[in-house]
């Protein structure tokens, strides 16, 4: 019997409340290898007493003393890369190369908030007036949430945990419960970080998990990252009792290629941007736009890379695309693959086609020509291995689809232009832009989040922002006779 997994409460593993659980499943076998329980709101309720209880203590540690557990974390995570990495890959399915490439990231957040002593400083300014004295002091807000998404297990919830926590707040994780091993095994390593009871804590679960972190008191922040609907709900519902959130959204991400690009050295990149992960990030390459003459080119080359693509279990060798996350998932992008073909898009390269491994949750990668922005592949995140080709006449109207489409996460361009890269910099809507980059996504020392419907919130991801969210300024002016 696969293992029912606990929470982390108070600095203890203890048992769910609720009975309920789902499976997890290694998306390449088809394989049960663990059971999530469906925690509920009394579960919550634990671990954000045990999170209030830990914050005064927490908050009084001095910054460099914080810091000092994220440098021992990071020393956990280093020793254990391998282990963690192979154990996203169990979990969710991407090739081990992508789960290694998504654990160094993590850790790269960490670094980051090691920095704290230095990113928390305030400012002052003698005589405001004659004798008053102004200051702005950094101080931490309290019991903070984060609600990780499914995609990249080890990656995300790092995006928060580190930050909240070495800027004198207490964290509670919800991973998704589709995903969850990567995520027990990091607060197993947390545990020997010197980290008192209660700062961190974890709660295993579903919806009922998230809205209980929204709507619940002792909560001053939310972290979400998903699809735009539940990011939107999200925002909304959290926001209404008071809270910080930052919720990132879906995406639909378009990739220019220009006349003059190298495609030599650029078709390799885009392939990897649409099918890495097997599509299933929120920066991943979604409608190609090769500008005038370059689209026989650019469709016939992602054609030929879509095909020659080996699809199979990522902890093979020589794979390039594992499996989607779930059954219920392939069946949605097979989906859109239907979809596609009966509002007239032109399939051609038919994943379905492809010879594929019996067991487990495999999608062959497909490629859509002549697609237009009112075709639901053309409109709608399909978050899966399909690419669609858009062609247009001139980047003006490459930039008219863009601004159209409600979401405006990340976007690139291919060219040998500077005039046309710098012009697609400034103009381009989406908050994270690429040029010759296929998948725009900051280090953790920027701010990482998108505009329009893909992000809800002010302050971002990482970076500096995260120093901004996690902390209050308080002004202290002071005059003494």
């Amino acid at each position: 019997m696969p293992e029912l997994l606990p929470n982390f409460i108070g600095g203890r593993w203890t048992p769910a409340t609720a009975s309920a659980h789902v499976d997890v499943f290694n998306p390449a076998t088809g394989a049960v290898i663990a059971r999530t329980p469906l925690s509920n709101a009394q579960d919550v309720d634990r671990a954000v007493r045990a999170a209030a209880d830990a914050f005064p203590a927490w908050s009084e540690t001095p910054p460099v003393v914080r810091a000092r557990t994220m440098f021992a974390f990071k020393a956990q995570l280093e020793a254990h890369f391998e282990e963690l990495a192979r154990l996203v890959t169990t979990e969710h399915g991407k090739t081990l190369e992508e789960s290694r490439g998504s654990v160094r990231r993590a850790i790269e957040c960490v670094e980051v908030a090691c920095g704290a002593p230095s990113m928390l400083m305030g400012y002052g300014l003698e005589n405001i007036a004659a004798g008053i004295d102004c200051t702005a002091m950094r101080q931490p807000i309290g019991v903070c949430a984060a609600i990780a998404p499914f995609n990249f297990p080890a990656m995300v919830p790092l995006w928060f945990l580190p930050f909240a926590v070495v800027c004198g707040n207490t964290f509670v994780l919800k991973p998704s419960e589709q995903v969850p091993l990567s995520q027990k095994r990091m607060f197993e390593l947390l545990e020997s970080c010197g980290l008192p009871p209660g700062v961190v804590n974890l709660v295993n679960g579903g919806k009922d998990v998230a809205e209980a972190m929204c709507d619940h008191p002792g909560i001053r922040a939310v972290s979400f990252v998903g699809s735009t609907a539940i990011a939107r709900l999200i925002y909304q519902r959290a926001t209404h009792t008071g809270k910080r959130v930052q919720a990132l959204g879906g995406a639909k991400n378009f990739i220019v290629v220009m006349p003059d690009a190298d495609l030599d050295r650029a078709m390799p990149i885009i392939t990897e941007s649409f099918y890495g992960c097997a599509g299933e990030r929120c920066l991943a390459g979604s409608v190609l736009v090769p500008v005038g003459a370059s689209h026989r080119d650019v469709r016939d080359r992602m054609v030929a890379a879509a095909e020659s693509l080996t699809v199979g279990n990522g902890m093979e060798p020589g794979v390039d695309m594992g499996p989607v996350i779930t059954a219920r998932h392939r069946e949605r992008v097979l989906g859109y693959v239907d979809r596609g073909l009966s509002e007239g898009a032109k399939l051609v390269a038919d994943g379905r086609r492809r010879t594929l491994p019996s067991d487990g949750f495999f999608v062959g990668p497909s490629v859509f020509d002549e697609v237009s922005p009112s075709m639901a592949i053309g409109r709608e995140e399909i978050f899966g291995p399909v690419a669609t080709v858009s062609p247009v006449k001139d980047l003006d109207e490459a930039f008219r689809i863009m601004d159209a489409h409600p979401n405006a996460n990340a976007t690139s361009i291919f060219t040998s232009s500077g005039k046309a890269a710098r012009e697609f910099a400034h103009r381009a809507t989406a908050s994270m832009v690429g040029v010759n980059i296929g998948v725009a996504a900051p280090m953790a020392y920027f701010p990482f989040g998108g505009a329009r419907d893909s992000f809800f919130g002010d302050l971002k991801v990482h970076g500096r922002d995260a120093f901004e969210f996690y902390t209050d300024k308080k002004v202290t002016i002071s005059r003494w006779f």
